[in-house]
């Protein structure tokens, strides 16, 4: 609930920073003198509301979605030797972890893949994929259901989510402002909004989204690196490298939605940039490097 609490406070500390230093810069004056009649505080609040709720209701369904999206079976009762082992598994890496008993679930997928989600580290969802069960070692699977649950204990759901609802409130308000701008001075719109506000502000929307993208992408490789040192502590450093290694042998998995994608790794050939995860053999020498 920290994490909750933050989430909404780091929005609204955000959005009256920026209130103080657009009237110390004189930003509503200077728009006004262009004859841009914006209200930027009523504008920032509604820019916070919109970015705040999109992803604070994005993380509130993610198990829910997770669940449905990926066809996940959740292990109510363990029904063979496998699931009875996964439910050991993740149980002692919680207890290590210090978070509460997550859901295990597995899913259909000859992709070797696996997942965490959910709205707080006390109440996730960490779910395997078949074909990580059949391609890897008992040994390499403990090493990523460490990696999952490092994510959690992490908090990394609750801090993806916050940072998309700032980067959100940022890019509807300043797409809005652009809008309203060229709408008044190229447009010459003298009342409302015309034609010119809203193509003007759905395109400025696209563009700094994509430039937001690199902000959220460039945070996801960081917690990669994480959660490949917190499965290394919570199963074995040498495990978790041969988790790794066996990902560089198998094919490249299927994209996963959103944030299913803990463990997935992205396609090659893609920038950097907008890489969600790091290159494999640039998180396993970061985990040979580890002392």
């Amino acid at each position: 609930m920290m994490r909750i609490f933050l989430f909404l406070a780091t929005n609204i500390a955000i959005m009256v920073v920026i209130s103080i230093v657009f009237s110390l810069l004189g930003l509503s004056s200077t728009l006004d003198a262009n004859g841009v009649d914006l209200n930027l505080n009523a504008l920032l609040i509604m820019s916070g509301i919109i970015g705040m709720s999109g992803s604070f209701i994005s993380l509130a369904m993610s198990k829910w979605s997770a669940k449905r999206g990926m066809g996940v079976h959740v292990i109510e009762h363990a029904q063979n030797k496998t699931e009875q082992w996964l439910i050991d598994v993740v149980t002692r890496q919680a207890r290590i972890s210090g978070i509460a008993m997550p859901e295990v679930g597995i899913f259909q997928t000859a992709d070797a893949n696996a997942f965490a989600t959910g709205m707080t580290k006390n109440s996730s969802l960490v779910a395997v994929s078949t074909g990580l069960l059949q391609s890897m070692s008992p040994d390499e699977v403990e090493a990523v259901i460490g990696h999952e649950i490092s994510h959690v204990a992490n908090g990394d759901m609750v801090t993806m989510a916050l940072m998309q609802g700032v980067l959100n409130t940022f890019v509807y308000f300043f797409a809005s402002v652009i809008g309203h701008v060229v709408d008044r001075v190229v447009f010459k719109t003298e009342q409302g909004r015309g034609m010119g506000y809203f193509i003007v502000q759905i395109i400025a929307q696209i563009a700094l989204s994509f430039l937001a993208s690199i902000l959220v992408m460039w945070f996801s490789r960081h917690r990669e690196f994480k959660a490949d040192a917190g499965g290394a502590k919570l199963a074995g450093k040498d495990k978790m490298i041969g988790a790794l290694r066996a990902l560089q042998r198998a094919h490249e998995p299927e994209e996963l939605p959103g944030q299913f994608a803990a463990f997935a790794i992205n396609a090659g050939g893609v920038n950097k940039l907008f890489m969600s995860h790091p290159p494999l053999e640039e998180r396993i020498a970061a985990l040979q490097n580890q002392r």
